[in-house]
């Protein structure tokens, strides 16, 4: 076998042998019809869109098998849209408190719909040898069953000794390839089904589960075209290859033939390894301008903050960030349950630095990227809000099950985090605004709270325009977020002009910040936190906002904070021949983790919990790129 393919509940396991790579089936088309959407409001000036871009149900197979059956796309739909659902988990009645405008569901690619298809006894699936097999071993879907053909799957897939003799080639012949055909229709149709332009948008996807070694280098891949397009391929998964490489010439080819307008997203680059934002290319060669300039067509954002964890930066890579340590995870996916010390390329701050550097090196910079938020949920719900966390999975659902083992790397429940969505600023909520938002990376990345955020820089902005026409003039004389600026003849410094508001429903403000990082004449790279914006009149960052919040019950008070924060800054530290990179991150006040929620209702300490009782929520907007040249 050519490939290996590893997939798992984020930790593992399924992994083939090499073997030759199999095209999927693309059908020919000389014409591309696009799906016509009804005409919907349209502002020019934007409004911003709230999202999950990663959830997966129980097409994904190891939702399925880590006791969640029941999950399914069209649940996951209903309760995005703001509907009371039944949880597919806990059985229980849940509702998110207020409907996001957007879902993309986002199973395992690596046999997408395959464990569904032989419970519901499809020719093709349940009769093949696996399929019979596994109906013979687990002939119901009983906790202690789905957990034997999970275990079974995980050492077939090593071609290592199983109760049901089979092999990597087994589960790639009965269960992959063209036998997921049906579920990816069904999804689709699913998808179209609900998509409601200026209402609800699906985008149509799937996540590419590369495993490399148990490194996880994760993409979510979706689309704005409909059904019509989508059904000319099948999704490329890690079985074809685990190497992004791969991926994005796929994504090209396939493009090419079917009009597909693809966006891919890393995640987790936290538990990566040190190859998410390497200096070498997964085959060993350095990086160089062609390795740059594909990642950048195909990679434009990444997801810097989920339920395994919050990717910004690491206190060891950032000492001088008195807030780096927010939501760390570090439960690499392997079975020996280690936790690997922080390196430069799991970080995306240290990410972008080093595109500044490698950018100086080869002429283009791979790393040049916007900030999204994202699940990860294996649940079928996107339930990240404190107050309604709904688990990374089955194993962390309740809080009676979070002092326990998830089953993904020696992590516990209460090492999960509950985070995050993704803002988007698009003209309308239809499928192909918002993917051009994505595509220019006029995203923001939530641990949760809907805080509104607005970032332009320019060279033209002055204090008096953060009124009224604060957008307009944004639009006019500078950039959003997630745009570049180019130096002048003057070797003015730019401006940036930053608002950001409370979510209506959550905790006032903290402070605004401004993350720099800069190329230096060495070729280094360096970092710097800015507090632009303080509430409650404070001027120097240091004096701490306060904590309001009563551990005995879980509940705070906006008595302090600000609902709303404006500054117009200028770099102080302005060079104007460094290459730099600008981003905001807007903190809100100390609020319950959901962990404190946990310990009241289980009437425990909270410190037995290994997390602490509250934390400041925050965003993290895309960067405005400086460029000297």
């Amino acid at each position: 076998m050519k490939h290996f393919f590893v997939v798992l509940f984020s930790l593992l396991l399924l992994t083939t042998c090499k073997e030759t790579k199999k095209e999927q089936p693309i059908e020919e088309t000389t014409t591309t019809e696009m799906t016509t959407e009804p005409e919907v409001p349209v502002n020019p000036l934007k409004d911003v869109y709230w999202g999950d871009t990663h959830n997966h149900t129980g097409n994904s197979f190891d939702v399925f098998l880590f006791g969640t059956p029941n999950s399914t796309p069209e649940i996951a739909y209903r309760f995005a849209k703001g509907e009371e659902v039944e949880s597919p988990t806990t059985g229980k009645p849940w509702k998110l408190s207020k409907p996001l405008d957007f879902l993309v569901v986002a199973d395992h690619a690596e046999l997408i719909g395959s464990i569904p298809l032989m419970y519901e006894n499809t020719p093709g699936i349940s009769d093949t040898k696996t399929g019979k097999t596994f109906l013979a071993i687990a002939p119901n879907k009983s906790e202690e069953n789905m957990q034997k053909l999970y275990d079974i799957l995980n050492y077939a897939a090593f071609d290592q000794p199983n109760e049901a003799n089979l092999t990597a080639k087994d589960l790639v012949n009965d269960f992959g390839g063209e036998k997921v055909t049906e579920a990816w229709t069904r999804y689709i149709e699913t998808a179209e089904k609900h998509n409601d332009p200026g209402k609800f948008t699906t985008l149509i996807g799937w996540e590419w589960t590369s495993n490399n070694s148990g490194a996880n280098l994760h993409r979510v891949v979706f689309m704005p075209q409909g059904g019509d397009v989508a059904k000319q391929f099948l999704p490329y998964s890690s079985l074809d290859s685990d190497d992004p490489e791969d991926l994005w010439a796929w994504l090209e080819t396939t493009s090419q033939q079917t009009g597909a307008e693809f966006v891919a997203i890393p995640h987790n680059p936290n538990i990566s390894l040190g190859l998410m934002f390497a200096e070498t290319r997964l085959n060993g060669e350095p990086i160089d301008k062609a390795y740059a300039d594909a990642r950048m067509k195909w990679e434009r954002s990444v997801e810097i903050t989920q339920i395994k964890g919050d990717s910004e930066t690491h206190p060891a890579l950032s000492p001088n960030d008195e807030f780096a340590d927010f939501e760390t995870y570090d439960f690499a996916l392997t079975p020996d349950g280690r936790r690997p010390a922080p390196t430069k390329a799991d970080y995306v701050r240290s990410g972008l630095k080093r595109g500044l550097e490698l950018e100086k090196k080869i002429g283009a910079n791979p790393y040049k990227i916007g900030f999204v938020g994202g699940t990860d949920s294996h649940t079928g719900i996107t339930a990240v809000e404190e107050t309604n966390f709904g688990g990374k999975g089955q194993h962390d659902s309740e809080p009676k099950k979070r002092a326990h083992p998830t089953g993904i790397g020696s992590s516990k429940g209460w090492d999960m985090g509950a985070a995050g969505w993704v803002g988007v600023w698009a003209e309308s909520n239809t499928r192909q605004s918002l993917v051009d938002a994505f595509q220019r990376k006029e995203v923001y990345a939530t641990t949760g709270p809907r805080m509104t955020l607005r970032v332009f820089g320019g060279y033209n902005f002055t204090e008096s325009d953060l009124n009224a026409e604060m957008v307009k003039t944004g639009y006019d004389k500078g950039v959003p977020m997630g745009g570049d600026l180019n130096k002048t003849e003057s070797g003015t410094a730019p401006g940036f002009l930053i608002a950001a508001m409370k979510d209506p429903d959550g905790a006032n403000l903290d402070r605004v910040q401004v993350v720099k990082g800069w190329l230096k004449a060495d070729g280094t790279s360096g970092e710097k936190v800015y507090d632009v914006a303080l509430s409650d009149g404070r001027t120097d960052g240091k004096v701490k906002v306060g904590n309001t919040v009563d551990l005995k019950t879980g509940k705070y008070t906006n008595t302090i904070g600000a609902s709303e924060l404006k500054v117009f800054w200028t770099d102080p530290d302005f060079d104007a021949s460094q290459s730099a990179f600008y981003y905001v991150r807007v903190l809100e006040i100390p609020t319950p983790r959901y962990s404190l929620y946990d310990a009241i209702e289980l009437g425990i300490d909270v410190k037995e919990t290994n997390h602490p009782a509250t934390i400041q929520e925050r965003i993290y907007s895309s960067p405005i790129w400086y460029n000297p040249n």
